[in-house]
């Protein structure tokens, strides 16, 4: 794997060859975690309004039944629906994973399809884990190659996403090095996604997700077939790398393959929110803690943050809706200062209640040169709290909860499941404790079948 004129093959075969014997045992446990967390998000969505749209439309075009599971009604589709609805919901409540280094949310991309496929295919849990991890490594990396300038205006989940679910599916289909570089130039081209729905409080953020794993599903099926796709749709002339970034490098798509397992790195999401508030709302409850401080009691706050933060959250200052509200800043802020935690009961009750409002005019965000350098392979949180009675505190937080570093266990793993499950009446407590027990087993299980009656 040294072709270093041809990353985009190089990563290819990597997916096309990889074995569940090549990935280390920490790896897989980290993959069923991230796979449980990413079936409580699922279930969470149940009855959100843009999910119930997108299955409609699922319901209209698809058949009426199949061997692939649609986790929000319990009906059952072809693949391609069933990835289009259920990536389409894990995305929705803001809970499910991230991978710091990207800026990319894999699990709603990669493990959507996989699943579906899995399941109409009757491939083995191994198989399953092994298409999730291929996905993960390849997304990562793909977003990790299109850097900081491409999440500016793109939303690096509906891009490097869209690749990332052909490498999922290429896998559970067993192509070939050479059919699964056909498969990313053909989800490559198909890449899409831009911030500009967060203006306006459209719905848009569900449909990337939804049409990446239903898109990248698609290729790898076409591949499959002998349709074919450019040989470099990363780092060609005319590819992502120069349509999409200004500091595309290609040197990432290939860095430690087989070495360094990037979905090892990706963080849980504790609070319901954008990953972008996340760092300050940690340092936020760290100084209200520390100093016994009531919200009534914060004068101001000044969150010192990273460039990619202003470029999102800056869009939002008086949220129209509880998602849009996930993305400001000042009203997860103030959600953590009312109630000490932004869980998706609080954003519901009152992400636009008085005390939170209030809150969320007292808090400002200025670029912090420290922050900033470090990102995106670190989040720091730092924040600056003035008083009512005239002091100033500081916190910070080097590892916001959920990191590697600073990471849910699996019994917390556990519990957020059920919260989401709950939330979304997606599932009966029994329902879950069944799946958390199915996702631990996973490895021995000998053809995946539906994870819910």
């Amino acid at each position: 794997m040294t072709d270093s004129n041809h990353p985009s093959k190089v990563l290819a075969t990597f997916a096309a060859e990889l074995n569940f014997a090549d990935i280390p045992a920490p790896v897989l446990r980290r993959t069923e975690d991230l796979m449980l967390d990413w079936l409580g998000s699922v279930l969470a969505a149940r009855t959100a309004r843009p999910i119930r749209s997108i299955e409609r439309f699922a319901q209209m075009m698809g058949p009426a039944d199949g061997p692939s599971e649609i986790l929000t009604s319990r009906r059952t589709s072809s693949p391609v629906f069933a990835a289009l609805v259920n990536a389409a919901a894990s995305h929705f409540v803001e809970q499910d994973d991230v991978h710091n280094g990207s800026v990319f949310h894999p699990a709603a991309v990669v493990i959507a399809p996989a699943l579906a496929v899995a399941q109409s295919i009757g491939a083995s849990g191994a198989q399953l884990l092994t298409a999730v991890v291929a996905g993960y490594e390849v997304g990562i990396r793909v977003g990790e190659f299109l850097g900081r300038s491409h999440y500016k205006t793109f939303h690096t989940t509906a891009t490097a996403g869209t690749i990332a679910a052909a490498a999922a599916v290429g896998r559970l289909l067993d192509l070939t090095p050479q059919q699964m570089l056909h498969a990313f130039g053909s989800a490559g081209t198909q890449s899409a996604g831009v911030w500009e729905f967060l203006r306006d409080a459209a719905d848009s953020k569900q449909l990337h997700c939804a049409h990446a794993a239903a898109s990248g599903l698609m290729s790898a099926y076409l591949a499959q077939d002998g349709f074919t796709g450019a040989a470099k749709i990363l780092e060609g002339a005319q590819g992502l790398g120069v349509g999409m970034s200004i500091d595309a490098d290609p040197a990432k798509l290939t860095a430690g393959l087989g070495t360094r397992w990037t979905l090892a790195e990706t963080s849980f999401k504790y609070h319901a929110s954008c990953r972008h508030t996340h760092p300050a709302a940690d340092a936020l409850l760290q100084v209200m803690t520390q100093n016994k401080l009531k919200h009534s009691d914060v004068a101001h706050v000044t969150t010192h943050v990273h460039q990619g933060a202003i470029d999102v959250l800056g869009r939002v200052t008086v949220p129209a809706t509880v998602h849009q509200g996930k993305f400001s800043m000042g009203t997860v802020l103030g959600l953590i200062a009312v109630h000490g935690r932004a869980g998706l009961g609080e954003f519901d009750r009152d992400f636009l209640a008085p005390e939170v409002a209030g809150f969320r005019d007292k808090v400002a965000m200025q670029l912090d040169t420290e922050v900033d350098t470090a990102y995106p392979a670190r989040w720091i949180g730092k924040v600056s709290v003035e008083t009512a009675d005239g002091r100033t505190l500081q916190g910070r937080v080097d590892e916001p909860k959920g990191d590697p570093g600073n990471s849910l266990t699996r019994t917390e793993i556990e519990d957020k499941m059920h919260r989401l499950a709950h939330y979304g009446e997606g599932a009966t407590a029994e329902e879950a404790s069944a799946m958390c027990q199915r996702i631990w087993q996973l490895a021995d299980t000998p053809r995946v079948a539906r994870w819910l009656p």
